[in-house]
């Protein structure tokens, strides 16, 4: 797949005056600017011929494809991402490989049977670490562009709420006198946001593929709900330089994928909670309209590229508010527990067993903390970073709560979302485990008698008449008592 977004290819050579040409372009008053944001009319890159702009230079068989191209992303009318296109570049992405060489493969009989196994023998194994039960109904094994299929639902429940503001905002951008006859301009300028978003979303979630080796690797669940789903070729390119057998690599992340599957499953505010604390950050994300308005303003025809790496660079900057700074502080803290409980539960239950538990524990702990395409893809969509920045902490917070409370107080916590720690308490965590356990069963049964309406009255005033009703009631009894 080409680099360049929307599926353009660059013109097979340059031209003969190549820099030096546009430079006394821009020295003759060709340059564009805001009044004329697409190069198109007199003075743009085309003269009064933007398709001659826009395809001039391509090769004539090439043409038809990059008319159809240009017709799918100017006629999209769908949301603020165009996931159509998001999906067919991520799938393009997936079949060029990934820079080690390793080409995607159709997952055989044998590998499934491994992953199968290996779930399985973990969920045994996660039994004795925890009290939460098994979550993983099902274990699949995926190939790098199953694993695309299958996540994309979840990317798009993550970006459209930010791709939406985006939107609004190159409306925005418009010049003064392009306001009153925009309407036809607005249309086509979605159509670009949806398809600059999808070639971003579809760019990273085809190099993240490559990278994953489950459904829960950012500590979002991004598969269905229930199915434990591990990648058997990127476990293999994991393992390939750790010098531990690939039968133990594949067991401990079969644990991860596993403890996943049960957090999940068995909490059930859980996802709600994370997916929530992105989506308040997102609400004070603004938008650098000097920049965008900047981008749209440049925009070469000839060159898309320009337009993807100004996207890269980001648009977005974190409103600094107490309510903002609280969503990031929510988000980070939501993470890290996730993480830290995983981490804490997946060592319990490996290190009595496999020789490398330590090893493959710091290996992807180092790998969680460095970042990858998806944080990438967050930093640059929306400025957020999901990187569980307190990882260590957490893990040691939840490894103190099972000495202190045992397995059952420690899992206990996950009842109630005003139960868990909070980011001070990652600050002392020896504060928060002798700290006098909160106890919400009793506002759980109050709460759930008020929803079923009372049973009784327990306060009658004086004036009603409790005397007949208990006369009524008993002449109701004796009446039943005769038939």
């Amino acid at each position: 797949m080409s680099d360049t977004p929307f599926g353009f290819g660059l013109p097979p050579e340059e031209p003969d005056d190549g820099d030096e040409g546009k430079k006394k372009d821009q020295q003759s008053g060709g340059g564009q600017g805001p009044a004329n944001p697409f190069g198109f009319g007199p003075g743009g890159p085309g003269g009064d011929n933007p398709l001659a702009a826009m395809f001039g230079s391509l090769n004539p068989n090439d043409l038809g494809a990059a008319f159809q191209q240009l017709g799918q992303m100017l006629s999209y009318e769908g949301g603020p991402v165009n996931w159509d296109m998001a999906k067919q570049i991520a799938r393009q992405t997936v079949s060029q490989g990934t820079p080690d060489g390793a080409k995607d493969a159709s997952i055989g009989p044998a590998e499934r049977t491994q992953v199968a196994d290996a779930v399985r023998l973990a969920d045994l194994w996660l039994d004795d670490a925890t009290s939460l039960p098994s979550g993983a109904g099902s274990a699949v094994a995926w190939s790098r562009a199953e694993w695309v299929e299958a996540t994309l639902p979840v990317w798009k429940e993550l970006v459209d709420p930010v791709a939406e503001r985006v939107g609004a905002a190159m409306g925005d951008v418009l010049p003064e006198e392009m306001q009153a006859m925009a309407g036809p301009l607005l249309g086509m300028m979605r159509s670009m946001g949806g398809a600059m978003f999808g070639t971003q979303i579809g760019q990273a979630v085809g190099v993240l593929a490559g990278e994953v080796v489950g459904s829960t690797d950012i500590g979002l669940p991004l598969g269905p709900v229930g199915k434990a789903a591990l990648l058997p070729l990127n476990i293999e390119s994991f393992g390939k330089d750790l010098s531990v057998p690939q039968e133990e690599v594949r067991l401990y992340l079969a644990l991860r994928e596993a403890a996943h599957q049960r957090l999940f499953a068995h909490v059930p505010w859980l996802r709600s909670h994370l997916f929530g604390a992105v989506e308040g950050y997102a609400r004070g994300i603004k938008v650098d309209t000097a920049k965008l308005e900047d981008v749209v303003g440049q925009f070469d025809p000839q060159n898309p590229e320009e337009l993807q790496q100004a996207l890269q660079q980001g648009m977005f900057q974190p409103e600094d508010t107490p309510e903002q700074k609280a969503a990031l502080a929510r988000l980070e803290t939501a993470l890290a527990l996730v993480e830290g409980w995983v981490d804490a539960v997946v060592h319990s239950a490996a290190k009595p067993r496999l020789s490398s538990a330590d090893a493959l524990r710091e290996t992807l702990r180092r790998r969680r903390a460095t970042g990858g395409p998806a944080e990438q893809t967050f930093a640059t969509l929306i400025g957020l970073e999901l990187r569980p920045r307190r990882l260590r902490d957490a893990s040691r917070l939840w490894a103190s709560l099972t000495d202190a409370r045992g397995v059952d107080g420690r899992d206990g916590l996950w009842a109630h979302p005003d139960m868990l720690p909070t980011a001070s308490d990652l600050d002392d965590p020896d504060g928060f485990v002798h700290r006098e356990q909160l106890d919400f069963s009793e506002l759980d049964k109050m709460l759930g008698e008020a929803a079923s309406g009372p049973s009784e009255k327990p306060n009658l005033t004086k004036d009603e008449p409790k005397d007949d009703e208990k006369g009524r009631a008993k002449g109701e009894e004796k009446g039943d008592d005769d038939k």
